[in-house]
Formats: structure tokens, C-alpha cells, sequence
């Protein structure tokens, strides 16, 4: 689904750099048009400035105000769309992970005030089965205050969640309010829309992030001779339409204080921004209890020999293919995988964390396959049933996205207090998910 880009290195002495256009497939590529807009406008900047970072390309690729993928783009999710994501393939995935929440407000204290609160929610699918079962489980929940708040930047993935979460039944709020949206779930639930976490009230809170941090900009680094470089994008001289990737001749404010001393790999990926959000969310669970659950493609520092291959883990996806990233600036989703060790870091030693473990082991954790054998007893339609097998399959698989997404927590210190001095071999994590499911 998401393949490496293979780095061509050139002359060392000028350090230049440069991707091979790589696609699924040569019409793929002929197909796509020109966000011409967005270029133009990259190629100003550079033309003005010179190279910009990969981080303020993908940015601009992906939420500047005029043609910026998330901003402009009717629905890249779905069948239909750019790209599928978990809660899309089965609602077992949104089902449990609501099961989740609710067991770690639970094992909380069960907090009188309950946020449900999701970074990137896509189409709201995902919150929509979350919802689901908090209705379900409503006698478990009791007189709790829950409510639902939206992170979210794009307008129009705006409008597909408030039609799947409330039937299109918003408002829109004063300027003087942090949320900009705001209206009743199906459920019954108040929930509003925001575009900074700042603006989320204080409160305990499960956040949510399924997806949402392999698109944040990211600064590229590699090892040369002369030192650490910055991968930055610039004008291909032979094709001034097009850009292309290069290395600085010279250290970057970025490359000064983005990379760690001890850093042994030869390229690097650092995202900053999300960091900055982790540590965001690490402060707010130290202060007002609750945690987070990280969903992504990703690793845990642990892709050294990868890197070392010059095997950079750079994306773009058009169409369910693979397109070059530097086409067509606006038209595709940019990824890059999730450097959990980083995130971990960024949180500091106010809360704890857990993971990552493979999508495969969480899932089959919290009880996927239990839930599925429900699911086709009751189930009588073959077409049906066929639908959930795959369904199934594809979520747990290690060759489809089994192994290919990690699961990763933040939670509150105190949450895990009372267990402090167990022995591992006796005594498992008490959290759903990163522990087998105990069904005795």
C-alpha cells in the first residue's frame, strides 16, 4: 500500500540529491493535472528565496488556504477517493476502540466529565462507531457529561462529519468562541468543531489521533561527509516546471537543532510539529488525567538498516497508487512515517507511555476476533458475511495493515501507580489493548 522511495545519490562533492519518479503504474502518472496554482506559487517562493524545506513543501502541498490537498480537495476518503482508512474497511475497528475509551475512563476513576476528543476525524466515521457504542453501553456510563470535540482544518471534511455525526443538524459559532462549528450527535451528545487542540476545554479527556500524524510536515535530513545536511526542495534547472529534491551545501537552522547528538543513522526524518502536539496532549493528561491513543504508520527508531539503505520512508498517494511527491503539489496526500521513539521523548516524564504494538496485536487484544464470530452468527447473507471475512483480514493481516500500523498510548502517571513494583512475568499492563484480553 505504501512503498518506499529509493534515494539515487549523485556526486558527493556537489551533494545533490534527486528521487526517481516511481508509480504504480506510467498512465497513473499521465493522469494527474497540475495543481498549477500551488506551484506557481512554490516556485516564486523558491525563485525569491531559494530551496524551501521538505516540511514547508509539504505544508504548503497540504493545507495552504487556496489549493492545498485538505483544504480544497471534495473527498479524498472512501472507495471513491485518494486513500481508505481502517474505520472505512469495518466497524469492528471504530467498535472496539470505542470499548477502549470507555475502559480507560473507567480504570481512570470514572471522571464525572468525559471529552471524546479526535485529531483528523476524516469523514467521522470512526467517531460515529465510537458513539455507537457509548450509546450502547449507556447504563455503564451513567450520568456521566459526556461531549465530542472535533479537531479539524479542512472545510470540507467539516461538512462530511457533521452530516455522518449529526445529519448536518450545526451552527456555526461567533468568532468570539474557540469552537467554530457546533451541534447535537445522533446520540444525543454536544459536539463542536475547532481548529487549534488549544481550543479544546480542559477536562478529562481520550484523545484520538488515527492517521493524523504521518501527514504533519516533516524536516529530511542526511549524514554526509561535511556533516548533517537538510534535504531541502529547489527548481530543476533542465525542467523549470518541475522541482526536485537537493541537499544543502550548508547547515540548516533545522539541522542545528532538530537532530539528537547520539542520532547513528544516515537519514532522518524529524517532524517538530508533531512534538509539539504530543507534548500538548502529555501536558493536558498530566493535569487533567484521561489519555491518548496514537494510530499510524510508523516505527520506533527501529528502521536504522532501512535507512541506512538509502531507503527513505517519503510517500505520496493518488488514486490508491503511488505518484511522485514533488508532482503535481496539491493534487495527493503526503505521508511519512511516524517516529514513535521521537513522540515518546516529546512527552516528557509527566505521563507514560505505551507501544507501539502492531494494529494485528491490539486488535486481537481487545477481542476482534470475538467480535467478528458475533458479528456472523448473526448474519445470515453470504454476500454479507464474505464482506466481513475481508474485512477482517485486511485489518489484521501483517501483509496488509496488520503490521503496517502501530498503536501507541499516552496516559496519565497515576493511572498506572497501583501497579508499580509488579513483576512483568506475573503481572501484565492493565490496559486494553497492550495486554491480552483476560475473557475468563
Amino acid at each position: 500500500m505504501r512503498t518506499l522511495l529509493r534515494l539515487k545519490r549523485l556526486m558527493p562533492e556537489v551533494q545533490w540529491i534527486m528521487w526517481q519518479n516511481r508509480s504504480c503504474s506510467d498512465s497513473s502518472i499521465r493522469s494527474l493535472e497540475s495543481n498549477t496554482s500551488i506551484l506557481k506559487h512554490l516556485t516564486s517562493k523558491i525563485t525569491a528565496t531559494g530551496p524551501i524545506s521538505v516540511a514547508e513543501y509539504m505544508r504548503e502541498a497540504l493545507t495552504n488556504p487556496v489549493g492545498g490537498y485538505y483544504v480544497k480537495k471534495d473527498d479524498m476518503l472512501g472507495a471513491g477517493g485518494d486513500f481508505i482508512t481502517s474505520p472505512e474497511i469495518s466497524q469492528i475497528f471504530g467498535e472496539l476502540l470505542g470499548v477502549w475509551c470507555i475502559s480507560e475512563w473507567m480504570a481512570a476513576g470514572k471522571s464525572s466529565i468525559f471529552q471524546l476528543v479526535e485529531l483528523g476525524p476524516g469523514r467521522g466515521s470512526l467517531a460515529s462507531d465510537i458513539l455507537r457504542v457509548f450509546s450502547q453501553l449507556k447504563a455503564v456510563l451513567g450520568e456521566t457529561d459526556i461531549s465530542v470535540h472535533l479537531v479539524e482544518v479542512s472545510p470540507k471534511l467539516g461538512q462530511f462529519q457533521a452530516e455522518c455525526l449529526t445529519g448536518d443538524k450545526t451552527q456555526t459559532c461567533n468568532d468570539d468562541q474557540p469552537a467554530y462549528r457546533s451541534g447535537t450527535t445522533r446520540t444525543g451528545l454536544p459536539i463542536y468543531w475547532y481548529r487549534r487542540i488549544e481550543d479544546v476545554p480542559r477536562g478529562f479527556s481520550v484523545f484520538l489521533a488515527h492517521e493524523f500524524f504521518d501527514a504533519l510536515p516533516i524536516h529530511k535530513f542526511q549524514r554526509t561527509e561535511k556533516g548533517w545536511r537538510e534535504v531541502m526542495v529547489d527548481i530543476d534547472p533542465e525542467s523549470p516546471e518541475k522541482l526536485r529534491f537537493v541537499v544543502s551545501h550548508s547547515p540548516t537552522l533545522a539541522s542545528g537543532i532538530l537532530l539528537q547528538n547520539d542520532e547513528s543513522r544516515e537519514h532522518v526524518e524529524v517532524c517538530p510539529e508533531g512534538g509539539v502536539i504530543v507534548q500538548k496532549l502529555a501536558s493536558r493528561i498530566a493535569e487533567d488525567g484521561g489519555a491518548a491513543l496514537i494510530v499510524d504508520y510508523g516505527h520506533d527508531g527501529t528502521k536504522t538498516d532501512t535507512l541506512k539503505s538509502n531507503l527513505f520512508l517519503w510517500q505520496g498517494f493518488k488514486g490508491h497508487q503511488l505518484h511522485n511527491v514533488l508532482e503535481a503539489p496539491g493534487m495527493a496526500d503526503l505521508t511519512a512515517d511516524v517516529d514513535f521513539s521521537y513522540l515518546r521523548k516529546m512527552t516528557g516524564n509527566e505521563v507514560t507511555c505505551l507501544g507501539p504494538i502492531t494494529q494485528r496485536s491490539f486488535l486481537k487484544n481487545m477481542g476482534i476476533d470475538s467480535r467478528l464470530q458475533v458479528l456472523l452468527r448473526s448474519c445470515h447473507d453470504s454476500s454479507t458475511r464474505a464482506q466481513l471475512l475481508h474485512s477482517y483480514d485486511m485489518l489484521i493481516n501483517p501483509e496488509k495493515m496488520g503490521h503496517r500500523f502501530q498503536f501507541f498510548s499516552v496516559l496519565n502517571r497515576g493511572r498506572l501507580a497501583q501497579y508499580k513494583g509488579m513483576q512483568k512475568s506475573t503481572a501484565p499492563l492493565p490496559v486494553a489493548g497492550f495486554a491480552e484480553l483476560n475473557v475468563e
